[in-house]
């Protein structure tokens, strides 16, 4: 079987990523199932999270959300039986991890049934970004109804999902465009009546109960910040002085640095920063039985209306690229790594 790995390299290269043949699965264990794999999602590879716990492989397998149907279950697997259809996201540091492969084995806990009406692509190519999105607006911001939200470059994957999945939690929502192509796609979601807004600053009066910003920001001045991060970003001081009274803002930003100003002026609102960290679930064993449940929430975003437990979920369009062939994952792999991917690639077997 073949399967394509990420190689780190020393400290500040980039990684570089091979195909490497690999034997044949052995027996499937008693907590495990082994199955067929029909789609697989690229994301990008945080290799510091990998250093700091304590992850060093030479070789690292990607392509961690897959859907497939089920050949074996292990025998105290009673969840699922041989021809389910399943999605799920793969442990990063499980050493049995293999994938952009045909079969693969995983263990029980982090997948779930796939809805009848999502199609092998949109159930790999989204289950991240729904897991992603639903942590930040439920378990992170705790949106309600009639609140306000921004959401940043809401033309990426996990942007897509936030903004449809809090218009379904009845917010009003607001999105930025980095280009002509972004905001026309961000048209095609934009409800009756919706509004577009120029300018971020022009909605310092909107009273923000939440900022998701899945992208990197501005943490210093145009002279001081690296080269590499682009300027169009919005530097933290324009995001917090946007929240309004008990807002949040979520942010991927792992290096953020808040100087006292910036926590006195969170301080007189009220206001939070949360950190969206999706492997967080993964981490913590006492979670597992939230996890399956967003990961069940997050695989249904393609269904028409349907009921799900307690929730009723609307028809979500993710930000999918074409699916790509086996052959094509390596080029497509290093251009998710570099971040220059605007869709979100899968692979289709």
């Amino acid at each position: 079987m073949k399967a394509l790995y990420g190689q780190q390299n020393s400290p500040g290269e980039e990684m570089t990523f091979v195909f490497q043949e690999r034997e044949n699965l052995p027996a499937t264990r008693d907590h495990e199932v082994k199955v067929q794999v029909r789609a697989c999602a690229l994301s990008w590879v945080d290799t510091k999270l990998l250093s700091e716990i304590k992850l060093k492989k030479e070789l690292v397998p990607v392509g961690r959300e897959i859907s497939g149907v089920v050949l074996e279950v292990g025998s105290k697997v009673t969840f699922f039986q041989p021809d389910d259809e399943v999605v799920g996201i793969f442990l990063v540091f499980l050493p049995s991890l293999l994938c952009v492969c045909w079969c693969v084995c995983l263990c029980l806990s982090p997948s779930v049934h796939k809805p009848e009406k999502v199609c092998w692509a949109e159930a790999a190519g989204t289950v991240r970004d729904g897991l992603r999105a639903y942590t930040a607006l439920h378990y992170l911001s705790q949106v309600s109804p009639g609140s306000s939200v921004l959401v940043l470059d809401g033309a990426s994957p996990f942007g897509t999902i936030a903004i449809q999945l809090a218009r379904h939690r009845g917010a009003k929502v607001i999105c930025t465009a980095h280009s002509l192509e972004d905001k026309q796609h961000l048209e095609r979601l934009r409800p009756a009546g919706g509004e577009f807004y120029p300018s971020v600053l022009k909605l310092v009066l909107k009273n923000l109960r939440g900022i998701y910003s899945p992208s990197p920001v501005r943490l210093y001045s145009a002279e001081d910040e690296p080269a590499s991060k682009p300027q169009l970003l919005p530097h933290k001081h324009d995001i917090i002085t946007l929240l309004g009274v008990g807002g949040h803002w979520i942010t991927t930003e792992k290096d953020l640095q808040l100087d006292p100003p910036d926590s006195h002026s969170l301080f007189l609102k009220g206001a939070t920063v949360s950190f969206l960290n999706d492997e967080i679930w993964n981490l913590s064993n006492v979670q597992q039985g939230k996890y399956l449940d967003i990961l069940c929430l997050s695989c249904a975003i393609s269904v028409g209306p349907c009921a799900h437990q307690r929730f009723l979920l609307f028809h979500f369009r993710p930000q999918l690229d074409e699916p790509i062939p086996l052959y094509e994952a390596k080029v497509s792999m290093e251009i998710v790594q570099k971040n220059q991917a605007r869709k979100r690639q899968v692979i289709q077997f």
